[in-house]
């Protein structure tokens, strides 16, 4: 078909909208788009892979020393707010600043002793981390420091090979090495721009995952409100349960009272708070307060009882250096090189999408790839300075917004309040008991089991739901990189039905109107005598053309038996829709042109209708157009079936 449009004369055609009369039919014909080189082509491609946001933009036409102070902007995203900053935003910082700390410092201890860390290490990596990411980060409300989640995998995919209290210095060279492999692997996501990679990781996985870990973790707390002493280093539901009970003989009752009643008080607190958000600084103080108070209840019983164990000695002092004690080499390299990644994904996971959804309430822009590369160099940083894995915590950072956190500044308010505790106030922490760190981290990680949002998957996405369970039932009886390995290989597994196996539908004509659309979603929709219309979902690559070849002669075998049983008009033309083909490989149009091949045997016409630029471009250089011949190409649906119905009423005529 040429450029332009023609004209036909169409004698009162029962499918052009009208109720009679001659009208005339304009047919608009497909273009092929402008010509590129190959080199344009991948520029373009790639440019729209990895650059969609187009970060250059900005500093076109700009002179030099703009360009210069827009790059510092863009590497250094505290240069931008930084000139604005005032003495009335430094308060509203100082205030939240000093708030998430009075969460931090409790929050800090509690998941060190979940990873299996010494819990001076939880400290240490509330200190370095959140200083970095107030540089690089571009989020004004996320609050870094160390997460359950990361917390929990890292402990349990080490401990199940090194033991944290036989080979102690060798699991913390592990811990530390992890931690640079994960903040490497975020980094290069960041540097690189394949922040895509982490979408594969669902929110059906994510949903499932995080609930099957926050049971486990909350099991494992077992542990210290019971008192047990002697407790199994599995992370399986099984082991965890029969631990509780082959150990009752060490169960304390002093240790389970205290436990009950501090769980009991941070649970209404954070209940309070999430009832009335404005007392948010109570779910907030809450753990800090609960800290001081235990710590002066076993100071003043300890010579009434030995039943409730406490921290014991926490060296005082900034971070040691650590760059010594990463792990390069030896048996146990891989298992590090395997735990930052997964702890890097999961950590890097969170911390973007805390950081986006607090961003969408003030209505500001976090950019992904500069929060990878941020997250990664402080994690990064962080493995040589006797930190493990950080990123943005959703509790910490909820509370950071509502305390009225304006810039990241928070975060060096928070750092430096840290750093005090550090120098000065360790010692203060000798005789704070382990129930209450077991009673901070439940609180924590109850808020993790989302069940509104498995039902939702299972009201709107069954296969979503199937991939939810399939994560939790894994974490839960299997383990926690088993458990999230199943949900993505299942999540994977839904991605190669939709591509290997994707939707085609029958359309037909909506009376009164050149629309086509679904019959089976459109009840009043009717078929066309004499064509049978189709349309393809998705794009036809080398994994599903025989499949969608297969399926649309099917189709047309029904349509055939459907016809001879109503005595309906003998099928002549099958037109394809192709709107919704955004892509055609070699093997597409392969599969289109046997598919043509095979219907001109059974003397029925195959018409495409509306294919793209892309897809249009290979079926000229691939000449299945001119097999097609004039009457194979339109650019609707409509003027398909108004153009060839006139065509062939005119051939009927004497």
């Amino acid at each position: 078909m040429g450029h332009g449009t023609n004209r036909v004369e169409d004698m009162s055609s029962p499918n052009n909208g009208t109720a009679g009369g001659d009208t005339i039919v304009e047919i608009h014909s497909v273009c092929l788009p402008p010509k590129k080189t190959a080199f344009q082509k991948l520029k373009k491609r790639v440019a729209d892979v990895f650059f969609p946001d187009d970060p250059l933009q900005r500093f076109r036409n700009q002179p030099w020393r703009n360009r210069v102070i827009l790059g510092l902007q863009s590497l250094f995203p505290i240069f931008t707010w930084g000139s604005h900053y005032d003495l009335k935003l430094f308060r509203s910082d100082v205030v939240s600043g000093l708030t998430i700390a009075s969460l931090a410092i409790p929050q800090g201890i509690s998941y060190a002793k979940l990873a299996n860390l010494p819990p001076i290490v939880g400290l240490y990596s509330s200190f370095v981390p959140p200083l970095i990411y107030s540089v690089l980060g571009s989020s004004r409300h996320l609050a870094v420091g160390p997460v359950s989640i990361a917390s929990l995998v890292m402990g349990s995919m080490l401990s199940e090979s090194v033991s944290p209290t036989q080979d102690s210095i060798l699991y913390l060279k592990l811990a530390f090495t992890s931690t640079f492999f994960a903040g490497l692997f975020q980094a290069s996501l960041g540097l690189l721009r394949l922040g895509f990679m982490i979408d594969f990781l669902s929110k059906a996985n994510l949903v499932g995952f995080t609930a099957g870990a926050a049971v486990i973790v909350s099991l494992q707390q077992l542990k210290g409100l019971l008192g047990i002493v002697h407790f199994t280093g599995k992370m399986q539901f099984i082991p965890v349960m029969s631990s509780v009970f082959n150990h009752r003989s060490e169960w304390s009752w002093e240790t389970i009272v205290m436990g009950v009643g501090f769980l009991s008080i941070l649970l209404i607190t954070r209940h309070i708070s999430m009832r009335k958000p404005k007392l948010f600084w109570i779910s907030a103080a809450s753990p800090l307060v609960s800290v001081i108070i235990s710590t002066l209840l076993v100071y003043l019983i300890r010579s009434q009882t030995q039943a409730i164990s406490f921290i014991g000695h926490l060296p005082k002092g900034l971070n040691p250096p650590s760059s010594n004690m990463l792990y390069f080499s030896g048996e146990h390299l891989a298992l590090a090189i395997k735990t930052g990644i997964i702890t890097g994904i999961l950590s890097l996971t969170e911390g973007i999408a805390v950081g986006r959804t607090f961003a969408s309430l003030k209505n500001y822009q976090v950019n992904g790839n500069k929060e990878m590369m941020a997250i990664g160099f402080m994690n990064m940083a962080g493995s040589c300075t006797s930190c493990y894995v950080t990123t943005g915590s959703f509790s910490r950072s909820a509370v950071n917004y509502n305390a009225g956190a304006k810039t990241a500044v928070s975060n060096i308010v928070m750092a430096s309040t840290v750093l005090v505790t550090l120098l000065f106030l360790m010692p203060l922490f000798y005789y704070t008991p382990n129930v209450i760190l077991a009673a901070i981290i439940l609180t924590a990680v109850i808020g993790l089991i989302d069940y509104q949002a498995a039902y939702k998957l299972w009201k709107v996405d069954k296969f979503d739901f199937f991939t939810c369970m399939c994560s939790f039932f894994g974490v839960l009886f299997v383990s926690v990189p088993l458990g999230l390995a199943i949900a993505v290989g299942v999540s994977v597994i839904k991605i190669l039905l939709h591509v290997t196996r994707p939707n085609t539908s029958e359309f037909g004509n909506i009376p009164g109107t050149q629309i086509y659309q679904s019959l089976e979603r459109y009840r009043e929709a009717s078929r066309i005598p004499g064509f049978l219309i189709l349309a393809v979902e998705s794009p036809i690559y080398f994994a599903n053309s025989t499949y969608l070849q297969e399926r649309i002669l099917r189709w047309t075998r029904e349509e055939e038996t459907r016809i001879k049983e109503t005595n309906g008009t003998t099928l002549k033309c099958i037109i394809l829709d192709m709107t919704a083909v955004s892509a055609i490989d070699t093997s597409g149009l392969d599969a289109v042109f046997e598919l043509r091949r095979r219907l001109e045997k059974q003397s029925l016409q195959l018409v495409l209708v509306n294919p793209v630029g892309t897809v249009m471009e290979k079926l000229h250089k691939s000449k299945i157009i001119e097999s097609l011949g004039l009457s194979g190409l339109y650019l609707t649906v409509g003027e398909a079936v108004d153009d060839l119905s006139s065509t062939w009423k005119a051939n009927e005529e004497p």
